[in-house]
């Protein structure tokens, strides 16, 4: 006799394993972008998350000077007052601080990062630039983390970017499969 509880991982007919796999990918990939596009829109803006907040009273200077549209840097307070790194690469970020082309390269490529892993479009493309900042944030803010000997949410994030990048994450609650079917899409996988 055949038991009435069913495993709701169990594959039903017409259930692809992919189409349901698709999902979580399709959520994570949007979540992601949604990091990246914040981190533009915050330091833009000062919008008093990680920009335009006074620490000592907690205030929120909203748009202020903090802002990169009002002359504020996305880049300087966390170059110069958040690395907690040591050598080798000290000096390394200590002296892109202050430095324009690092700032225009941060906040243009937080924006293209955050709205192509929203959208699902160039997908592998954003998921590798996100790769390569989570290394960056990682050897300047947490080598070595101070709540485990390795492994930060920079490690993770990039994990779960690859993951992203090797499923081809943008067919999935977003607008990858037609991406993928354009000229560019279908010429060049990296663009996929």
């Amino acid at each position: 006799m055949e038991s009435a509880v069913r495993d709701p991982g169990a594959e039903r007919p017409g259930d692809e394993p992919e189409a349901r796999g698709g999902v979580f990918w399709g959520l994570l990939r949007i979540t992601i972008g949604w990091l990246f596009l914040w981190a533009f829109l915050d330091k833009l803006l000062g919008l008093g998350f990680a920009t335009g907040r006074d620490e000592e009273t907690g205030e929120i200077d909203f748009f202020g000077d903090a802002a990169w549209i009002n002359g504020g840097s996305p880049t300087d307070g966390f170059l110069e007052f958040g690395l907690h790194t040591k050598e080798p690469f000290e000096g390394f970020y200590a002296d892109l601080a202050g430095q324009a082309w690092v700032e225009w390269i941060y906040m243009i490529s937080m924006a293209v990062i955050g709205v192509a892993l929203m959208l699902g479009i160039l997908t592998r493309l954003a998921a590798i630039g996100g790769i390569v900042w989570m290394a960056l944030f990682y050897t300047a803010s947490a080598i070595w983390p101070e709540n485990n000997p390795a492994i930060d949410d920079h490690v993770i994030e990039a994990i779960a970017l690859a993951g992203i990048a090797y499923v081809g994450a943008g067919r999935y609650l977003g607008l990858g499969r037609r991406w993928e079917r354009t000229r560019i899409g279908r010429r060049h996988a990296l663009l996929r």
